[in-house]
């Protein structure tokens, strides 16, 4: 059986939490591998290293910070079938499906690769009589991404992404239910040159949450999931002081109009309501036929 750790440091690392949760095969229902669930002093550990990492990050210039994006990009290409594979097998998605999920990661990674333009800041003169307006941005210092089940690669590279190319170090949690696919673009980020500690993957459930949530040296946390959690996470962060976005319930409703061409309405409804395993927000659980006059 396959044992699934966490990934701190440059490094896999195995659980010391005695917990663990187990790791479904999607098309027969069987166990396919165990991934340890991280304790609070597991979550200290790895923002302790990445601490330790950040301030260097943060003062290379960014247009060194954009190469290992440049470089990551190049890689998720060369990988791209391997990491398809692997995330269908842990969420059940098919494998032309999840080269969406990543491709749809990767053009984020495309977009920070001009990182060294996107974050300069800007400059008024005459703002007042003798007054001249600057603005900076710089790094928070220590991010955190809490990612759900349905979009194992794209979400992740969403937030990390970003984070990392403006010099923050960045701790994910991603879903305990499909958790490989994370792993595996950490590894690349190495690979790509980023230094180790910059990201780590810690996986867990509602006790890693709530041990990023409250950490000190977490300075802003993103989330996507349910609602009902996302409300939990954006209390408790703010109430912690952190900076938080926090996505959460998205279902659309498909609207049908009298004019529509049926034929093609209801392909697009089968597609969008069942593609992706029907674990995506255009996942369409209503469809609203519009009246005729």
């Amino acid at each position: 059986m396959r044992e699934i750790g966490h990934f701190i440091g440059g490094e896999h690392v195995g659980g010391k939490s005695g917990r663990s949760s187990n790791i479904y095969n999607p098309a027969t229902g069987e166990v396919q591998a165990t991934v340890a669930l991280a304790s609070l002093e597991e979550i200290r550990a790895a923002v302790e290293n990445a601490k330790a990492a950040q301030q260097k990050w943060a003062a290379t210039n960014p247009q060194r910070r954009a190469r290992v994006f440049f470089k990551f990009v190049e890689l998720l290409n060369k990988h791209m079938d391997e990491l398809a594979e692997l995330l269908s097998r842990e969420h059940g998605k098919t494998v032309e499906d999840s080269k969406g999920d990543i491709v749809r990661g990767l053009e984020v990674c495309e977009f920070v690769c001009g990182i060294p333009h996107l974050q300069k800041g800007e400059f008024t003169e005459g703002a007042g009589p003798a007054i001249d307006m600057y603005s900076l941005r710089q790094a928070v210092g220590i991010g955190a991404g809490i990612t759900p089940f349905n979009f194992p690669a794209m979400i992740p590279m969403w937030m990390f992404a970003p984070a990392i190319a403006c010099g923050n170090a960045f701790i994910l949690k991603p879903s305990e239910r499909d958790p490989s696919v994370p792993l595996r673009l950490a590894e690349l980020m190495i690979e790509a040159g980023l230094p180790a500690g910059i990201l780590n993957v810690v996986n867990g459930d509602k006790a890693a949450v709530d041990a990023i949530l409250t950490d000190p040296d977490i300075g802003a946390v993103s989330f996507v999931g349910s609602t009902p959690i996302a409300r939990y996470v954006y209390g408790t962060a703010a109430m912690n002081g952190k900076r938080a976005q926090c996505f959460g319930g998205a279902k659309n409703h498909m609207i049908i109009m009298p004019d529509a061409d049926l034929d093609q309405a209801v392909n697009a409804l089968m597609g969008a309501g069942y593609g992706s395993a029907g674990e995506r927000c255009m996942a369409i659980p209503v469809a609203v036929p519009g009246r005729g006059e």
